[in-house]
């Protein structure tokens, strides 16, 4: 499949193709990243791991790949090979790296966490943190769904409203980095319907595979499916060696 899958994904010849000029430094959209048929594996994948990987939380369920941070240290684990091919085999075609002072770090993702949205759902307004490198790398799947970038007020309090929106169709990728990670927030709106999408509005619209599918500015949710591939700064070998963490 996964030659097939060539044939019909045709990627950028570099992000700076891709960049997202309207927002601060650095961000860029793919709209096709993955074909349909990855993105049926990857679904299927999702629908039929384990049901103790599911955590339920109050606005959304969620899987951590290949486990939870403790204190912001990850036990060092392979993750299976459904969430590295096609996806960060792609990523690493880029030779994305992160600046470190002086130095150029080749970013390998080692963590990903896979969000469920349905129709209504969402997540509050936060920063990523410090446990990660400055660079998030998010593929979606079934759906579209709109990301705020909330700005913060003088004493520290975030905006009322969102700065820019970047909606995220299916299959694509969006990567975050730099000064939009660490100074601004996202965060995804808790509505079952987005209005007044437009060229104004979308910061990514030029990018957009299909933006005729917005129709009078309005696009109904539904159930999207987010993997957010990121790389944890401190990793334990602890894990390896006891093996407790393996391939699934």
């Amino acid at each position: 499949m996964e030659g097939e899958a060539r044939q019909l994904i045709v990627m950028p010849a570099s992000l700076e193709d891709v960049r997202i000029k309207r927002l601060p430094s650095r961000a860029y959209y793919i709209a096709d990243f993955i074909s349909e048929e990855e993105e049926q594996v990857l679904l299927k994948k999702i629908e039929t791991a384990p049901k103790p990987r599911w955590k339920q939380l109050s606005r959304r369920r969620l899987q951590t790949w290949p486990s939870d941070l403790n204190k912001d240290t990850l036990l060092d684990s392979p993750l299976p090979t459904w969430l590295t091919e096609p996806v960060i085999s792609r990523l690493l075609s880029y030779q994305m790296s992160v600046e470190d002072g002086e130095k150029s770090k080749k970013l390998v993702p080692n963590h990903v966490l896979i969000n469920e949205y349905l129709p209504g759902q969402g997540i509050m307004p936060h920063k990523d943190g410090a446990a990660y490198y400055p660079v998030v790398c998010t593929v979606s799947l079934g759906a579209s769904i709109c990301l705020d970038i909330y700005g913060s007020k003088e004493d520290g309090a975030v905006e009322d409203q969102p700065r820019w929106r970047i909606l995220q169709e299916p299959r694509s990728l969006l990567i975050t980095a730099g000064e939009l990670y660490t100074d601004y927030l996202h965060g995804i709106a808790e509505v079952n319907e987005y209005v007044d999408l437009n060229p104004t509005t979308v910061s990514n619209w030029e990018l957009l595979r299909s933006p005729d599918e917005i129709v009078n500015g309005k696009l109904e949710r539904r159930t999207r499916t987010s993997l957010t591939y990121r790389h944890v700064i401190k990793v334990s070998k602890l894990g390896a060696k006891l093996g407790i963490f393996g391939k699934r």
